[in-house]
């Protein structure tokens, strides 16, 4: 049973002022696409040795140094992928030696490289609070994958804890084995600590459609700070604490744990409890969501796309988290027909935006102009 809201005020705060509803509102919220565009792209960013391409990628951090960026992939574009598919969504580490995770210095040449055979399907890299890494495997291997290497079935479905040198250090999940917590988890999105450590990882990938069945996984499983299973909270749905894809979330300054709900095209506000406290949906369909101060950056990488939202147009919205105004939007630099732009986002100490981008198979940096 939910708690009461701990009060209006924060409703206010968290939610963009009412508009009058439009051609092409969701709920009440006018779509914010035409806004300014401050930053310019270099695309593609990074290079890998040897010349190696980039596979589809959505998982990129910035360093404890603020400049250094640590980037997952998948393991470079299928070459197997047939005539008219959607080419990106057949890559993945499952029948690759290439390692898909690199770190990366302030001029995009890889430092270190490691992770090679661990992977399917590389989701989130996340900078862990004490200097370590997390990186997500989201998925076990499909029929196909199974079939080209029947080793990869011992893969997917896992949360690592790596070094920055690539010793592994912890394990969440069972690898190979989609489940429940404690033993198992089931298509981890994303990861969070809280200020005492506690692990957060966000649970459930599919479900974004009407059709889905009410059992989808879709949950925020919480840990210790050691990997000890805590409990979890959320279901499906579209409802206070129901997710439809929790593909994103992050502690802001206050202890409050913010879910980029990708499929109900709203990023939702809950107390670490699991207690609803408020939502924006002027944000549009969030992926990826960043919070650097007070400035909160969100990525858009479905809208009018892979799925529909009318009159929305998909990019990275840039506003201010506590008034919840939209400033700003860079949209898509390539503005392919499928999936998108950005899915993973990051910000480094000078205020560079990294995007991810799944469909593209690249990372483009979005700088602003010097004062």
């Amino acid at each position: 049973m939910l708690k009461p809201l701990l009060g209006s005020f924060l409703l206010i705060a968290l939610v963009a002022p009412a508009v009058a509803q439009s051609a092409g509102a969701t709920d009440g919220v006018n779509p914010t696409n035409d806004l300014p565009n401050p930053y310019k792209a270099e695309r593609p960013w990074g290079k890998l040795p040897n010349g190696r391409a980039w596979g589809a990628v959505s998982a990129v951090a910035i360093d404890s140094d603020g400049k250094s960026v640590w980037v997952a992939d998948r393991c470079g574009p299928n070459p197997n992928t047939p005539p008219n598919v959607s080419s990106f969504m057949w890559d993945s580490c499952s029948n690759s030696d290439a390692a898909p995770i690199h770190k990366l210095d302030s001029a995009g040449n890889v430092l270190i490289s490691f992770g090679a055979k661990m992977f399917v399907f590389p989701h989130e890299i996340r900078l862990a609070r004490d200097g370590n890494l997390w990186v997500i495997d989201n998925r076990g291997p499909n029929a196909r994958e199974l079939k080209e290497n029947p080793a990869s079935a011992s893969r997917g479905h896992a949360v690592y804890k790596f070094s920055p040198d690539g010793r592994l250090l912890m394990t969440i999940g069972t690898p190979g084995r989609a489940g429940n917590p404690p033993e198992s988890l089931n298509e981890p999105n994303s990861i969070a600590e809280d200020a005492n450590g506690e692990i957060y990882i966000a649970e459930g990938h599919q479900g974004q459609g009407d059709n889905s069945p009410p059992d989808t996984v879709a949950r925020i499983s919480r840990f210790t700070a050691d990997g000890k299973y805590v409990g979890s909270f959320g279901k499906f749905g579209s409802g206070p604490v129901e997710f439809r894809v929790p593909h994103n979330i992050l502690f802001d300054a206050r202890g409050r744990l913010v879910v980029a709900d990708r499929g109900n095209m709203r990023i939702q506000i809950l107390d670490k409890d699991g207690t609803y406290i408020g939502e924006m949906k002027q944000f549009s369909r969030p992926s990826a969501i960043v919070l650097k101060g007070d400035t909160l950056y969100v990525a858009d990488s479905e809208s009018n796309g892979t799925y529909p939202h009318p009159g929305w147009e998909r990019g990275i919205r840039v506003g201010t988290y506590s008034a919840g105004t939209v400033q700003s939007r860079i949209p898509d630099v390539d503005n392919l027909k499928g999936t998108s732009s950005a899915e993973g986002l990051a910000v480094d100490a000078q205020g560079a935006v990294y995007a991810a981008e799944v469909g593209a198979r690249q990372i483009v940096k979005h700088t602003l102009p010097e004062k």
